[in-house]
């Protein structure tokens, strides 16, 4: 409440005083005020006035609900450096800096053994994000290199991959060693059909051989960096793969004017046609190109590789609800991206895992529009409620068994 000084509240001439008027003038000033505390609790005692059989001496209040027995460190601790590594990529150290300068100092081995003993409240999440990911039939799917600095006798480098599996409702992260097709058969072996947007990696090609009904829709933008990349290495061949720059764009403009149309049957099948067209004439250029007696090597191998993957990158024109290309997987991998540049990857397999675990929970919960720092707040109340331990039933917890209600009340 701010108020006129005493010597302000008279007219400066005649110094006659101001008589109040009613009503305030108002207005708003947002602030944000953070700093740790201790909550003590006291739990009143009783002593039994009775001799019966089984009654305990004293007898006191029920304890306070803990995340981990015998830890001092209360939930919203661990909500804020859950929140803090695993969704916003902030190194475990600088977290715990920031933290001293609010008052509170947490050794960094506390955090580390209780992120283990956390660990096991989110299988049952993961278990059922892995299970909806595989239940759906079109995955957005990539990969990328992710450190592990302890070395097996299987694998005596550092180097580890985080394969990305992104469905319309679920986002799942798993931490391999390999880089190989078997880690895409160990998740999606059980599929008979469905759609993969991939890159050209040789491991997502030798799991489609095994799946005669399942599809990989190659990405256009690639192919678009092919073209890119030969004309900043050979300035000789820059007008040509520009056209071919353009002839992609054009390819991406007629499928958009055909995507909006979706409700419209025939507005949609005269855009289908004119894509369709527009593809035909790039293939028969293709084509024309590649027969030509002398074909710069550079040339040939851009188109090659074009050609070679050519009917995988015609999957989205009978199926408009795919893109064309794999950028959503990219930009899903972007968060840990920048996790692996801010703290190098994981210093244990079992905090690589949880890693992993947590990117999945987290990415799934923005999919779905859902606030993550409200949701875990939620999830670990509950789990301290039940002692430490996961709820047995976990579909409160699930985006796409939350009712409406509930995910509007969470939403960001």
């Amino acid at each position: 409440m701010h108020d006129l000084k005493d010597s302000q509240k008279a007219c400066p001439r005649c110094g006659k005083p101001y008589s109040p008027f009613p009503g305030t003038e108002d207005s708003e000033l947002i602030e944000i005020e953070v700093k740790a505390y201790k909550r003590k609790i006291r739990r009143v005692r009783y002593r039994a006035g009775c001799n019966c059989e089984g009654t305990p001496g004293i007898i006191s209040a029920a304890a306070e609900d803990k995340l981990i027995p015998r830890s001092n460190l209360g939930i919203s601790i661990w909500e804020h450096l859950l929140v803090e590594k695993y969704l916003y990529q902030r190194p475990l150290n600088k977290c715990l800096e920031s933290l001293r300068t609010y008052g509170l100092d947490i050794p960094a081995g506390t955090v580390v053994g209780g992120f283990k003993r956390l660990a096991t409240l989110f299988d049952p999440l993961v278990e059922a994000i892995r299970e909806k990911n595989r239940s759906e039939t079109h995955w957005h799917c990539d990969e990328t290199r992710w450190a592990v600095f302890e070395l097996t006798e299987q694998k005596l480098s550092f180097r580890w991959y985080l394969w990305l599996f992104k469905s319309p409702s679920a986002v799942l992260f798993l931490l391999d060693p390999r880089r190989s097709a078997e880690v895409v058969s160990g998740h999606l072996g059980e599929i008979t059909e469905g759609i993969l947007s991939v890159d050209r990696y040789s491991a997502y090609k030798a799991f489609a051989k095994k799946k005669r009904h399942v599809l990989l829709a190659f990405c256009w933008t690639h192919v678009r960096r092919d073209f890119l990349k030969t004309a900043q290495g050979f300035p000789s061949l820059r007008a040509w793969a520009g056209e071919w720059v353009q002839l992609i764009g054009e390819v991406y403009h007629r499928n958009d004017l055909r995507c909006q149309t979706l409700e419209d049957r025939q507005k949609f099948q005269e855009q289908d046609r004119e894509l369709r067209k527009a593809l035909g004439a790039m293939k028969q250029r293709l084509r024309d190109e590649l027969s030509e007696q002398k074909v710069d090597a550079d040339r040939q191998k851009v188109l090659e590789s074009m050609n070679n993957h050519w009917k995988g990158l015609q999957v989205f024109v009978d199926h408009p609800e795919i893109p064309m290309d794999n950028n959503l997987a990219e930009r899903f991998l972007r968060s840990p991206a920048v996790g692996r540049k801010n703290y190098y990857g994981s210093g244990a397999i079992w905090s690589g895992h949880f890693a992993a675990m947590m990117f999945s929970i987290f990415q799934t919960l923005l999919l779905w529009d859902i606030n993550p720092r409200q949701w875990l707040h939620e999830y670990l109340r509950e789990c301290a409620r039940l002692g430490g331990t996961p709820p047995p039933d976990i579909s409160r917890y699930v985006p796409w068994q939350m009712s409406e209600r509930r995910r509007a009340k969470m939403s960001l």
